[in-house]
């Protein structure tokens, strides 16, 4: 099997629809999405045909050749390749807490582990929470017991909830909240091992969690120190 992706859409919000009835389609139920909004300047946004408009923001896991598959139709059916389209990418996940959280999110299609991440001589990990709503005092708790320094939260909404009583064995509520933490590579697991003991699948945040490479950074001098 290949490697794991987290895979990130991000659309005008008009739009976005359209890409997540693609996802659905095509049997990829959970994933996660949230608001945001362009930065890019005026000229820039004529000069590539692009709008202000507020964007929406996917977040889902995929194996490599359902990415192949997926991008395929993204550039076929939804022509996301034309100007003002919007944006997919992937990048690899190094870790997931748990095999029932790993079944969650591949929906129980078949997997066979492989090793971390091709990407050995990162010096960070980024850490991402997902979380039920209202839970963010005890995931940090956790996670600053664990030697994290901060993170950063955004709002999002679920889609494919329902799969998770299937899954895990629990109910799982639609809003989410996402917790960004960068943390030094070495203190990763203890960090995730943490927060799933602490605000994992047995607690009332119901907390899925999983990391990615980073490779650089910039003020994180703090953390160097």
């Amino acid at each position: 099997m290949g490697r794991l992706y987290a895979m990130i859409t991000i659309v005008d919000r008009k739009v976005g629809k359209k890409y997540l009835e693609l996802y659905q389609k095509n049997e990829h139920h959970v994933s996660f999405t949230s608001l945001g909004a362009g930065t890019a300047s005026s000229d820039i946004l004529d000069y590539l045909g692009l709008d202000a408009a507020e964007k929406l923001v996917v977040f889902s896991v995929q194996q490599e050749e359902s990415w192949f598959h997926i991008k395929k139709q993204l550039q076929q059916k939804l022509k996301i390749d034309a100007p003002g389209g919007g944006i997919a990418f992937i990048v690899p996940l190094s870790s997931i807490g748990g095999k029932k959280a790993l079944q969650f999110l591949l929906e129980s299609r078949d997997y066979q582990k492989e090793e971390e991440s091709a990407l050995k001589d990162t010096v960070h990990e980024l850490i991402i929470v997902i979380a039920n709503q209202g839970n963010i005092e005890l995931i940090m708790d956790a996670a600053r017991g664990a030697g994290a320094y901060g993170g950063t939260v955004i709002h999002a909404r679920g889609t494919g909830m329902e799969q998770a009583e299937k899954f895990l064995g629990v109910s799982i509520a639609a809003e989410k909240e996402m917790i960004f933490i960068v943390t030094k590579k070495e203190q990763k697991n203890s960090i995730m091992k943490a927060i799933i003991e602490k605000a994992g699948m047995e607690s009332r945040a119901k907390s899925i969690v999983f990391s990615l490479p980073v490779t650089d950074t910039a003020g994180l001098r703090l953390i160097e120190d």
